[in-house]
């Protein structure tokens, strides 16, 4: 499988900017829509012109920024149809990859997953959000991982990379990311088993939180 080549790694000041700037979006300290002008981020950041605009194309790589002609670059934001077709896609690919993991899982998955739970869990309670989000991506697609399907595992980052407006915020939310540590240990304890059906629904119910609550954000601000 042909698979993209890294990106070239950011100047220092450019990578402060895009970790700071990805923080503020990614834990909802800037709301979808949001303007990023280029003068306030030199001035707040102590960066050059040069410097925020490779910041923003990083970002607009990883999928939290657009930049649009005549415009400039904003916070990305999903219509509320856009969510609902987005997450419809990850619900059938979660599905599909949970009931093709054999069962029970390999002892080495299980290790690793156990490895990223408690990493995890010490991130959480660190309030490390940014650990947090990272390791619950690692986490997801480690287990998906155990289908054997790299096309479809690959799919499922993709999707992942487009839910990242919505997902990404409810990281730092109350209450959200313990929950998501609870489905997670229930999902380590079904790949114990032999009920594929069990974490095939418990894997497509967990996706359903950070979905709710963005559609009632977007109802609440029509």
């Amino acid at each position: 499988m042909t698979r993209p080549t890294a990106p070239s790694p950011l100047p220092a000041d450019a990578q402060d900017v895009a970790r700071l700037l990805g923080e503020d979006i990614i834990f909802g300290r800037l709301a979808p829509g949001s303007r990023l002008v280029e003068d306030p981020l030199m001035a707040r950041f102590g960066a050059t012109r040069h410097g925020v605009r490779q910041a923003l194309a990083e970002l607009e790589r990883i999928g939290i920024v657009v930049r649009e002609k005549n415009k400039g670059a904003s916070v990305r934001a999903l219509a509320a149809t856009e969510v609902r077709q987005i997450y419809e896609v990850r619900e059938l690919l979660h599905r599909q990859a949970a009931l093709r993991i054999p069962l029970p899982a390999d002892a080495a998955l299980v290790s690793a997953l156990e490895a990223l739970h408690r990493q995890f869990v010490a991130a959480l309670h660190a309030g490390d959000h940014g650990t947090v989000h990272r390791i619950n991506d690692e986490f997801h697609l480690t287990l998906f991982g155990g289908c054997g399907n790299p096309y479809l595992v690959d799919s499922i980052r993709h999707f992942m990379w487009l839910s990242l407006p919505v997902r990404a915020q409810r990281t730092a939310a109350a209450g959200h990311s313990e929950a998501a540590a609870e489905e997670h240990l229930q999902m380590i304890r079904l790949l114990k088993g032999r009920d594929n059906a069990a974490l095939a629904e418990l894997c497509v119910a967990h996706l359903q939180l950070a979905k709710r609550d963005y559609l009632e954000a977007t109802d609440h601000q029509r």
